[in-house]
């Protein structure tokens, strides 16, 4: 189901926690939805589940509209909140079961249902077992088995990964590849490497307002005001006079007599000219790398 956003606004008081946000994520998406904290980011997840009303604006899933159906809507959707709410008297595989209830699954589907999410979540061996014994990570794996149980076609997860180990959190970030093939998925993370793994498209927000929406590798660009090259000889004494007049370049910063770093316009690429002039010069090429820019590196800039 598509999910989209029209003109978001949020108003606590005097505060503006989300100002006109226009975004759309299609069926079979995964979006990373990234900010720093108080950015707006779970204000908006709770008006797209139906927990909170917008001041304005509206969101559409798949035909329904927040306030015209909003029982519908959250029949479709599998919501993990930041703080996961259980009931720590509960054993995982009973309340897995009244989970099932409230949505109404027949009960031969219902057993086969929890099954599968235990499964799917690696429960197993916990699953007897009362949720206030669990750990963090445990719990989280069991508030995610809720969200999933109805097999939503939409899933909004805010902060999936909060307290599992490495382990874990590679696991559920396989499973949230692997689910998110056939549903709609938001799911927000501050482990932006987590986002580059799993999420195909970034909306990043701050101050209430999106500052960038684009594809993981558009995302990347946006960290970039300039390229650096770094390059590694075998011999000291290279002649970079003919690099000078090559249009674009900005500084070229001796690190040793053999290696060097070339600045250059983010749009200009100045290896290949690089790789030509130690040939001519006859002076072997130890090194020639760019230097990379990460998701991390366009977050700080978009929201510094």
């Amino acid at each position: 189901m598509k999910i989209c956003v029209r003109d978001l606004t949020k108003i606590y008081g005097e505060q503006r926690a989300i100002d006109k946000l226009n975004f759309e994520v299609e069926q079979g998406e995964i979006l990373g939805f990234l900010g720093p904290n108080g950015a707006g980011k779970t204000t908006s997840m709770k008006i797209i589940t139906c927990f909170i009303p917008p001041t304005s604006g509206t969101v559409e899933v798949g035909e329904y509209n927040i306030f015209e159906h909003p029982l519908e809507i959250r029949q479709r959707i599998g919501y993990l909140p930041e703080h996961n709410p259980l009931y720590l008297d509960m054993y995982v595989h009973e309340f897995l079961d009244f989970i099932g209830r409230v949505y109404q699954l027949e009960k031969k589907h219902r057993k086969k249902r929890i099954a599968e999410v235990i499964e799917m979540t690696g429960l197993g061996r916990e699953q007897h077992k009362k949720i206030g014994m669990l750990s963090k990570g445990y719990r989280q794996r069991v508030g995610l088995s809720q969200a999933l149980l109805h097999d939503p076609p939409v899933l909004i997860l805010d902060e999936p990964t909060t307290g599992l180990d490495p382990n874990q959190i590679v696991e559920i970030r396989q499973m949230i590849k692997t689910v998110g093939q056939d549903k709609t998925v938001i799911f927000s993370s501050h482990i932006l490497s987590e986002v580059e793994a799993i999420a195909e498209r970034v909306v990043i927000i701050n101050r209430g307002k999106i500052v960038a929406d684009a594809p993981i590798q558009q995302i990347h660009q946006m960290a970039r005001d300039e390229r650096v090259v770094r390059l590694e000889l075998e011999q000291p004494g290279f002649d970079f006079e003919a690099i000078q007049k090559l249009e674009g370049i900005r500084q070229i910063v001796e690190l040793s007599p053999t290696t060097f770093e070339i600045h250059t316009r983010a749009d200009v690429d100045v290896r290949k000219a690089l790789f030509e002039a130690c040939v001519q010069q006859q002076n072997a090429l130890m090194g020639l790398s760019m230097e990379t820019f990460t998701l991390e590196d366009a977050f700080r800039k978009l929201t510094a």
